[in-house]
């Protein structure tokens, strides 16, 4: 950089005056506040504050951001961001860049709003502020901002739970209703069997029916086991064990063919206290939603590992780390369309002539029985990865941790 070239202007600290300030001076609003006040207490107050905060001078140039800002944003910071222009800083998260921008001309500025970034998926909500000099004039604005992505996931979960307990009590009613005929057709069709010739073409469609009521019936099976509370049964649970378990469970519902299959468990990872029989139904799932994807041809990996579930930038109050154990099943198949991403877990909801469009549902109702959470995505050269992280001491666990 030349030395014609334009450096940004920086406030230097002002030492503050010996005599005690009075109330109400002129120019900060404040009372017990003087003007001359070195302003490192006020950027430390910023710099330590749970919430993002981003400053912008009127000049469009980044006066202060905290920690927490980059981190929500999942930026790095650099020494030289303060007195670039702010959407060179930001330029990574142009929702933020919009935002910002529009805070200088907007009348009315945003109070308590909400926005999904983009890039990253993440909810924040959100509070612009004007900041003005002694004369009233607009010398910048602030952004503040808090990650509510957490906060979100719980409400779409319950709100989840309410669609699932209406739906179920439909279903529930349905099905009941559908079993008995269904029984009776393949037991009538049975019987019918008996009584034709094998040379009148009538056994292949005897047969049709038969298999058909049987497919019919496994339906409405799967539809009750769904909709059927879960109650789990708690005890200490390899995940190693679970994993082997659900990949012998799986060749034995759907054939596999030549798609290999293989499973690294880390030599730390945990036993969790969880419900061996559920999360064998869930990781079998898992396994048969993958053979299925990949027809034949492919790869599956299973890995799982020790970790923490720290996502808690949302919630009200920071939380210690909760002790986690997260299990990836990642096949190398065509992966899952964008626009189905937000649906696969919907029940009913499937893309197979032959599926129920519970399996995966079903997945999701065992994990939040755990209180654990699943995440799906697909790389941009396909391929579909399932992240499933459960507690090592199950939900109570953060209720029953004491301060020290």
């Amino acid at each position: 950089m030349t030395s014609a070239s334009r450096s940004p202007s920086v406030r230097k600290p002002v030492p503050a005056r010996s005599e005690p300030a009075s109330a109400g001076q002129p120019g900060t609003g404040l009372p017990g506040v003087v003007d001359a006040a070195d302003d490192r207490f006020f950027r430390h107050i910023v710099a330590s504050m749970r919430n993002g905060v981003i400053s912008v001078t009127a000049d469009r140039r980044l006066a202060f951001a905290n920690h927490v800002a980059y981190a929500t944003l999942d930026l790095e910071p650099a020494p030289e961001d303060g007195g670039r222009p702010f959407i060179d800083v930001f330029r990574a998260q142009p929702d933020i860049v919009r935002i910002l921008a529009s805070a200088f001309e907007l009348s009315h500025l945003p109070n308590r709003a909400e926005l999904r970034l983009k890039r990253t998926g993440q909810v924040i909500g959100y509070t612009l502020s004007q900041v003005l000099n002694d004369e009233g004039r607009l010398a910048g604005v602030t952004l503040f901002f808090k990650d509510l992505t957490r906060v979100e996931q719980l409400e779409e979960r319950e709100r989840l739970r309410d669609r699932l307990a209406a739906l179920g009590e439909m279903a529930a009613t349905i099905a009941h209703e559908l079993k008995n005929p269904l029984a009776s057709i393949e037991v009538m069709a049975g019987l019918l069997r008996r009584h034709v010739s094998d040379a009148s073409g009538v056994q292949s469609l005897v047969d049709d029916i038969i298999s058909e009521a049987k497919m019919a019936n496994a339906i409405v099976q799967e539809v009750l086991e769904f909709v059927r509370p879960i109650r789990l049964e708690v005890q200490h649970t390899s995940i190693a064990a679970v994993l082997h378990d659900a990949v012998r469970t799986a060749e034995g519902k759907v054939s596999r063919r030549d798609v290999a299959v293989i499973v690294q468990v880390d030599d730390g990872v945990p036993a969790i206290q969880a419900d061996r029989h559920q999360l064998c139904q869930l990781f079998t799932n898992l396994l048969i939603n993958a053979f299925e994807a990949l027809n034949g041809q492919g790869t599956v990996a299973i890995t799982a590992r020790a970790g923490t579930d720290d996502d808690h930038r949302g919630m009200m109050e920071p939380q210690e780390a909760m002790a986690s154990v997260v299990v990836d099943v990642a096949d190398d198949g065509p992966g899952v369309p964008p626009e189905m991403l937000d649906r696969i877990f919907n029940p009913f909801f499937t893309t197979k002539p032959q599926g129920s469009g519970l399996g995966l549902a079903i997945v999701r109702k065992i994990v939040d029985a755990h209180e654990g959470r699943i995440d799906v995505n697909t790389g941009p050269e396909g391929g579909t990865r399932f992240r499933v992280t459960l507690p090592v001491l199950g939900a109570r666990a953060w209720f029953e941790r004491t301060p020290a």
